[in-house]
C-alpha cells in the first residue's frame, strides 16, 4: 500500500519495521501449520516473550515497553498480516492489560505487574457467558464476599488464551440488584486455584491456533486483595477498556485485509489467462481498486482514533466503534474478494487467503458485535 497520510515518529517506524521482519520470517512460514494443528502454539508464546511484545502495553515506569496505542496497533497490524490467530493472542493480552491499568490503584498495579513481568504470564479476559455476550448485564457468575476472600461460582465462555493463560480476569455479580449500575466486579483468578476447570479448546471456523475455552468456577476462593479496583465498578472499567481494545480488534481486521490484498495482488500479476496476466483484466483491477480503497479508509479511521486516544482526548467510544465496525466489515469483504481473485486456488489451503477469510469473520462478532457498534454509533449521532 502507499505512504500513510498521517505521520509516524522515527521510533514507531523502527518498531513497525522490526515487527514486520519478525512476522515475515518467524510467523508467515508457520501460520498454515499452526492453523492445521488447531492448537495454541507454545512457540508463538516463546516468540512474543523473547521480543517482549507481551509487555508492550505496560508503561516504562511499570517495567514495560511503554508503547502508546498507535504503536500497539502498528505491531498488531503487522502480525495480523501474517496470522490472525497470532495477532489475537497478543491482542487479548492487551485487553487484559488495559483493564488492569484502568481498574487498579497504583499500589495494586505495581505489585501485579511486577509478578506479571517476572513470571512472564499470559492473562485472559473473561466477560462473556453462555447467556451473556453483547448483553453484559445478563451475566450470572456470582462473587460473594466471605471475610477476607470472595467465593466465585459460574461459567465463562469464549475465553481467548484460556488454558495457556495463568491469570483470568473474571467479571462477576457482587450485587445482582444493580448489575451494570454498580453490581459487577472483577477478580483476578489463578488458573491453578481449587475449583477452576478449563474446558476443552473449542473447534472454530477461524483463528484455530488461538486457544478459546469455557472456564468453570465452582466455589473458587479468591483473596479479597485480588479484587481489581473498587467493588461494583468493573463494568465502568470495561467500557473504558473498550476504547483501546476495539481499535485493536479493528487493527486485527485491517491486517487480515492487507495480507489478503497483497497476496491477491501479487497472484494476479503472475497468474495468466487468455494469454496475459489476470491483473490486466478490468474485472480484477476493479476488485483490487475497491479493496485498496476500503483498506485505506479503515486505516484512517483506526489511526485517527488511536492518535486521539494517545493525545488524551475523552470519550472515544464513538470513534472506537466507527473503527471497529468499518475495519471488520472491510476485513470480511477484502478477504472474500481475495479468494475470488484466486478462483479455485483461493479455496484450498495451499494459499493463505482462505485462512484469512475464515479468520476475518469473527472480527465482526467479538469485542461487541457490529450490530452493537451500529447501535452505539446511532445513539451518538442522534443524542
Amino acid at each position: 500500500m502507499g505512504e500513510r497520510v498521517f505521520q509516524l515518529t522515527p521510533e514507531q517506524r523502527d518498531v513497525q519495521a522490526m515487527v514486520r521482519g519478525l512476522a515475515r520470517e518467524q510467523i508467515v512460514p508457520r501460520a498454515r501449520e499452526w492453523d492445521e494443528r488447531g492448537e495454541f502454539p507454545e512457540e508463538l508464546r516463546r516468540l512474543l516473550t523473547e521480543h517482549q511484545l507481551l509487555l508492550m502495553y505496560l508503561p516504562e515506569a511499570l517495567g514495560g515497553l511503554g508503547f502508546d496505542l498507535t504503536t500497539q496497533c502498528l505491531v498488531l497490524e503487522e502480525i495480523a498480516k501474517a496470522d490472525g490467530a497470532a495477532a489475537v493472542t497478543l491482542q487479548d493480552q492487551g485487553t487484559s492489560t488495559h483493564f488492569l491499568l484502568n481498574a487498579c490503584a497504583a499500589g495494586q498495579r505495581e505489585a501485579l505487574f511486577a509478578e506479571l513481568r517476572e513470571r512472564r504470564l499470559l492473562v485472559a479476559f473473561c466477560l462473556s457467558e453462555p447467556g451473556s455476550g453483547s448483553d453484559a448485564g445478563a451475566l450470572q457468575t456470582r462473587a460473594q464476599r466471605m471475610g477476607d476472600h470472595y467465593v466465585l461460582n459460574g461459567q465463562k465462555t469464549w475465553v481467548t488464551n484460556g488454558g495457556p493463560a495463568e491469570w483470568y480476569i473474571v467479571f462477576a455479580l457482587t450485587d445482582p440488584d444493580k448489575r451494570t449500575r454498580g453490581g459487577i466486579s472483577a477478580l483476578l483468578v489463578d488458573r491453578d486455584a481449587a475449583g477452576v476447570t478449563i474446558g476443552k479448546p473449542m473447534k472454530k471456523m477461524g483463528l484455530r491456533a488461538s486457544a478459546t475455552v469455557d472456564l468453570f468456577l465452582d466455589n473458587v476462593r479468591v483473596p479479597a486483595d485480588r479484587l481489581l479496583g473498587a467493588e461494583g465498578e468493573a463494568f465502568r472499567y470495561g467500557m473504558k477498556t473498550f476504547e483501546a481494545s476495539r481499535p485493536q480488534i479493528a487493527t486485527l481486521g485491517l491486517g487480515l485485509a492487507e495480507g489478503a490484498f497483497e497476496y491477491a495482488r501479487d497472484y494476479a500479476k503472475q497468474r495468466h489467462a487468455f494469454g496475459r496476466p489476470i491483473a490486466e483484466f478490468q474485472a480484477i483491477q476493479f476488485l483490487l481498486a475497491d479493496m485498496a480503497t476500503q483498506i485505506e479508509a479503515a486505516r484512517l479511521l483506526i489511526y485517527q482514533c488511536t492518535q486521539m486516544y494517545d493525545a488524551g482526548l475523552p470519550d472515544l467510544t464513538y470513534r472506537a466503534s466507527l473503527a471497529k465496525l468499518f475495519a471488520s466489515d472491510t476485513a470480511m469483504r477484502v478477504t472474500t474478494d481475495a479468494v475470488q481473485i484466486l478462483g479455485g486456488a483461493g479455496y484450498v489451503t495451499e494459499h493463505p487467503v482462505e485462512r484469512m477469510m475464515r479468520d476475518a469473520k469473527v472480527t465482526q462478532i467479538f469485542e461487541g458485535t457490529n450490530q452493537i457498534q451500529r447501535l452505539i454509533i446511532a445513539r451518538h449521532i442522534l443524542k
